[in-house]
């Protein structure tokens, strides 16, 4: 039988062969491994779990939780080698994650925020457009932040109009078609930026008017101070619309351009999901908080199916 270190290894392997990146999983579970040789153990017990995931007093619910869900998983995988394996049941900590309520903006409010961009004060000139970019090009997209600023030149096809997005979440890459009016202003930042960093080496397709790679928390502290100029987020309140948002609108845009077509919906879900970067299509169902308009659009589709049936 195999030990468990070893044991660890070969399903963080297996794991990640099938594009999960599982990035604090291996220091969980070794880390476990160790606390049940303390402990005296040579298997996992549902006992010993619960233990070690809630071993940290200072920490809140949810970092026990995810634990103890990463120990769940590898003792499904070692119960195959080892039947005397307890598998932790779900429902041992009751706590459920609370994800941030997303903002869902106008385009009035994309509006504003673009044009603040462009007139933001900044010593660099390729600043302001740059953010320009960056936020319209989230809207209109889906991108995650992070892939975004990690384009590379050669990931822009403006003759075709396809962004290929590398190294996603789920280690997979996939190809994002860009409309017209999309191409034209990147088109555009392309000359700007070649011509205000002529000579340096462009890395990436966005780029700091210094001529670095944007970081996610600058970002964030100039979107942030962005939104309060242009009164969607108030200035004594810590948490407001975020970046991630723009995905949702995003989402929920798309599904609403669809309902009102009449399209499938449950066989054009797959096709969002490819857009948004998810391995499966309940991924995406999350992003699609039900709003009015989504409510209003779904009814009116029902209603129309249900006369023609009638």
């Amino acid at each position: 039988m195999k030990s468990l270190d070893r044991a660890v290894d070969d399903y963080l392997t297996l794991r990640r062969s099938l594009g999960f990146k599982l990035r604090e999983y291996g220091v969980c579970l070794h880390e476990f491994v160790r606390f049940l040789k303390k402990n005296g153990s040579p298997r996992i017990t549902s006992k010993l779990a619960m233990e070690y995931a809630t071993q940290r007093q200072g920490e809140k619910p949810v970092s026990w939780s995810r634990r103890l869900a990463i120990i769940r998983g590898f003792a499904r995988y070692r119960f195959g080698a080892d039947p005397t394996t307890e598998i932790p049941p779900i429902g041992l900590l009751t706590f459920r994650s609370q994800r941030a309520k997303p903002y869902l903006y106008s385009k009035e409010e994309i509006n504003r925020l673009l044009e603040a961009a462009l007139t933001m004060k900044t010593q660099y000139e390729l600043q302001r457009h740059t953010y320009y970019c960056l936020f319209g090009l989230l809207a209109v997209t889906g991108l995650r932040l992070g892939e975004a600023i990690r384009l590379e030149p050669r990931d822009v096809d403006l003759s075709t109009g396809v962004l290929t997005v590398r190294g996603t979440k789920f280690g997979k890459s996939r190809l994002v078609p860009l409309h017209p009016s999309t191409r034209a202003v990147l088109r555009d930042y392309a000359k700007r930026r070649d011509q205000l960093l002529v000579g340096r080496p462009i890395p990436y397709f966005l780029m700091t008017g210094r001529g670095k790679k944007m970081e996610k928390s600058g970002l964030s502290l100039i979107f942030r101070n962005l939104s309060r100029q242009i009164g969607i987020r108030k200035p004594s309140v810590r948490h407001g619309p975020r970046l991630h948002d723009f995905r949702h609108r995003f989402a929920i845009e798309t599904l609403l351009r669809w309902y009102r077509s009449g399209e499938n919906i449950g066989r054009r879900m797959p096709v969002l999901s490819t857009f948004l970067g998810h391995s499966n299509v309940s991924g995406t169902y999350w992003y699609l908080s039900s709003t009015a308009k989504l409510i209003v659009a779904a009814s009116k589709l029902i209603e129309s199916r249900w006369k023609g049936v009638a």
